[in-house]
């Protein structure tokens, strides 16, 4: 984690109380406890250079998306182990108002590297990625041009003064992966072409400069991959990196497209010749390619629909096949899982209980219920056989211990139970406590930056 400027405030102000605490032979006069502790020589010398670019009619103006989102950031750029500090400005007088400067530590100060201007409504965001392996970080800049238009552009520091490796390329997302495996991480830009279609662009390295590649296609509009879509780096079933592009329609369905490179060109492994649109076409399921199943292989969802019908709370139940994918467009089914993302739990199912169980969900107070079920062949009615629980509120310790409950999980304020019906018992394909215990598990919610 990147030290923050404001972590020595902190810390000087917990030293200052440990020391009158401890009874050293300090003596602190009250005022000496609320009087602000001093930062070091180098971070006093920084903000006068902050306030001399404020004072030339400057305003911070922080990025306003992604991972690095605060006014003054500091970053290793060079990677001599010294940091940087990177301040993103606003100065409305000039003909290219948005400013990014650059301070070089020196000894107990920090001099003015770099300033790096831009024109448009914000600083979008900001990342820094050593692209070319070469020991200096690059910026990649996202500049807010207006309410519609967002434009990338790449800069390198190496020649001492910014130089612009890629120029303000319009953009919706992007991602930088080393997709043709040479040691260098190349860069893919989503965009939509003048028709208004999705569209892949592919930068990579050539005697040193970032240059552009033949394109690829995808499914999702810009629209709806802004929303909730997402662009995920992966690895395919032979091991081959790739771009997973989900795009989400209207909340109702998702396409998903895999992108990788071959033969020194971008390509969709998933793109149909035919429809020009994914194979993978789904119902939304509030999920996204991951590493589900911990291989080291990154799985598409699908969900299928079951023949039980809608629970009381009006939700759907579904099965979610996850397949993995090979550079090749082929795909196998990687693992079987009941996910129930309202409750923020999933459940790996057995292949035996593939075409014999359902499931229904019921909600109630503080308590949510998922009850599986099978038809009995003999007599022809449906069987419920295990029940998993949510349980919050003020009661859950009470609930969780009724008769027959085994407590799967404890968090903070939910606890997550399970019961095992009469119908389990003689059931062929019965689950046991440990079984059951090892196939339940908790979402856990991937946190991304909204533009890559």
């Amino acid at each position: 984690m990147k030290k923050r400027i404001c972590h020595w405030i902190f810390a000087a102000a917990g030293a200052c109380l440990l020391l009158s605490a401890s009874g050293c032979g300090f003596s602190l006069s009250p005022s000496d406890l609320y009087s602000l502790p001093q930062l070091p020589a180098e971070y006093t010398e920084l903000n006068n250079c902050l306030n001399q670019v404020m004072a030339e009619g400057a305003e911070y103006a922080a990025p306003v998306s992604g991972n690095n989102i605060q006014p003054v950031q500091l970053e290793d750029l060079n990677g001599d182990g010294e940091e940087e500090a990177v301040a993103f400005f606003r100065n409305a007088s000039d003909e290219r108002p948005l400013k990014i400067y650059i301070f070089t530590p020196r000894g107990q100060t920090y001099e003015q590297a770099a300033v790096i201007e831009g024109t448009g409504s914000s600083i979008y965001s900001v990342a820094y990625e050593d692209l070319d392996q070469d020991g200096w970080k690059e910026l990649l800049v996202g500049w807010r041009v207006n309410t519609d238009l967002q434009a990338l552009s790449v800069y390198t520091l190496r020649s001492g003064e910014p130089e612009e490796l890629i120029s303000g390329t319009s953009y919706v997302k992007y991602a930088v992966n080393d997709l043709n495996q040479d040691g260098l991480w190349e860069l893919v830009v989503l965009r939509a072409d003048q028709e208004g279609n999705g569209v892949a662009d592919y930068y990579s390295w050539n005697n040193g400069e970032l240059q552009p590649r033949i394109s690829a296609r995808i499914t999702s509009t810009m629209a709806e991959l802004s929303q909730q879509g997402r662009v995920k780096n992966g690895t395919l079933a032979d091991g081959v990196p790739a771009l997973f592009v989900t795009g989400v329609e209207e909340s109702s369905w998702m396409a998903t497209d895999v992108l990788t490179v071959r033969n020194e060109e971008l390509v969709n492994i998933l793109l149909s010749d035919v429809t020009g649109v994914s194979s993978e076409v789904a119902p939304f399921c509030f999920l996204y390619p991951e590493d589900i199943n911990g291989d080291s292989v990154t799985e598409v969802p699908h969900p299928v629909s079951t023949q039980t019908e809608a629970g009381e709370d009006g939700s759907s139940s579904h099965r979610i096949d996850w397949y993995a994918f090979s550079s090749d467009g082929t795909s196998e089914v990687a693992l079987r899982t009941y996910h129930c993302v309202e409750d923020g739990w999933y459940l790996t199912l057995p292949d035996s209980w593939i075409g014999q169980v359902g499931f229904s969900r019921t909600t109630g107070t503080d308590e949510n219920t998922v009850t599986f079920s099978y038809l009995d062949g003999e007599t022809g009615e449906t069987r419920d056989f295990l029940q998993i629980t949510r349980l919050t509120g003020s009661s859950r310790e009470i609930k969780a211990a009724r008769a027959g409950q085994m407590v799967l999980r404890r968090q903070p304020e939910v606890i997550y139970t399970a019961r095992f019906l009469e119908a389990n018992n003689g059931w062929a394909y019965a689950m046991d406590e440990e079984t059951l215990r090892g196939a339940f598990s908790l979402i856990t919610t991937e946190w991304a930056p909204s533009d890559s």
